[in-house]
């Protein structure tokens, strides 16, 4: 039989109203009596009924997506997933809004984040490169009562609920390995590349990367990331001038989310010549240069499972409990051309 909320009340030695004001993360509670109350749940394991939960807050949530306001295929598939959760989710009381940051200038994204109300969202999920600008603003919106969660790119928080993806490092050092595998005994420089490195994702995907490249393959060399901010004359221009500069290059890794434009250009720039290539984020265009041989292998994180634990997590973090960490855990998938 399931614990109730009086088994809960008895377990942490208070009262049912004591219980009701954690669950439902009303004001007035001290911090070792939400302790006592979350402690308590995990050892006589109470489960909620999430849609009696909801009513009993008498509204619903309203958790925001702040996403960039440029992009291609990758944040066309995560704005797809985010519309249909949102279609799906209005039985649970739960809606979800999108909202556009200027990803390239970090104080015209963080002026965007001052003016989000606790009036008007419960929760805020964020893909956004690190910066100082937009740190500050999410500790602020905190401190406006708005919970908030890094979806994809992570913020550098040191609460464990407060990242939603892959774990990139695990992530790069897929691709170094698979780049050496594909590679065999073939040496050369292998030439990188980023939309920026103010995000935390290719950071952590380029430590990782060089960690098993480096001392494991000596006789392949991973060039400076180049960066293309997202922007796609620069992508031809980095390309071209690394290929003019480097008459050695048999690799390419592709550390962004958005990969169409940078196989595009290296396809012409490289003619017929086999260029090993890796690439992020399953997209129709990564999916049609794997079936056409531009591509070799794309290491994916399944976007609709980022986009419901995003909406999981925000929402236990309202309701002052714990998620399931085996349920939140976004794994890294490899796909090739075989397994699509």
């Amino acid at each position: 039989m399931r614990p109730t909320t009086k088994d809960l009340a008895k377990a942490a030695g208070v009262s049912l109203a004591t219980i009701d004001r954690v669950l439902n993360g009303r004001s007035g509670v001290r911090q070792k009596t939400i302790d006592a109350v979350n402690e308590a749940i995990a050892r006589i394991g109470f489960e909620r009924n999430q849609v009696a939960a909801t009513l009993a807050r008498q509204k619903g949530y309203r958790f925001g997506f702040v996403v960039p306001r440029s992009g291609d295929e990758f944040l066309d598939v995560i704005l797809k997933h985010i519309s249909e959760f949102d279609q799906a989710s209005r039985a649970e009381m739960i809606q979800t809004k999108i909202v556009r940051i200027d990803e390239h200038d970090p104080h015209r994204a963080a002026k965007t984040l001052s003016r989000l109300s606790a009036d008007d969202y419960d929760g805020i999920a964020i893909m956004a490169p690190e910066t100082p600008q937009i740190r500050d603003a999410l500790h602020r919106m905190r401190e406006r009562g708005i919970e908030t969660v890094a979806i994809i790119s992570n913020q550098q928080e040191e609460d464990s609920q407060s990242f939603v993806g892959i774990d990139n490092v695990a992530a790069g050092a897929t691709a170094g390995r698979l780049m050496a595998r594909f590679l065999g005994n073939v040496s050369g420089s292998i030439l990188v590349l980023a939309e920026t490195m103010q995000a935390r994702d290719s950071l952590e995907r380029r430590l990782g990367f060089d960690r098993v490249l480096t001392p494991n393959y000596p006789h392949l060399h991973a060039l400076p990331t180049l960066e293309t901010h997202g922007y796609q004359e620069r992508t031809g221009v980095v390309l071209k001038n690394a290929f003019a500069a480097h008459d050695d290059i048999v690799g390419l890794y592709i550390m962004g989310s958005e990969a169409r434009v940078a196989i595009d250009f290296a396809q012409q720039l490289r003619g017929g010549s086999k260029l090993i290539t890796i690439a992020h984020e399953r997209t129709p265009s990564t999916e049609q240069a794997l079936r056409d041989n531009r591509l070799d292998a794309l290491i994916n994180q399944d976007p609709g499972h980022i986009v419901r634990s995003a909406v999981r997590t925000l929402r236990a973090k309202c309701e002052n409990r714990e998620t399931l960490a085996s349920q939140e855990r976004i794994r890294v998938e490899i796909l090739l051309a075989e397994n699509l």
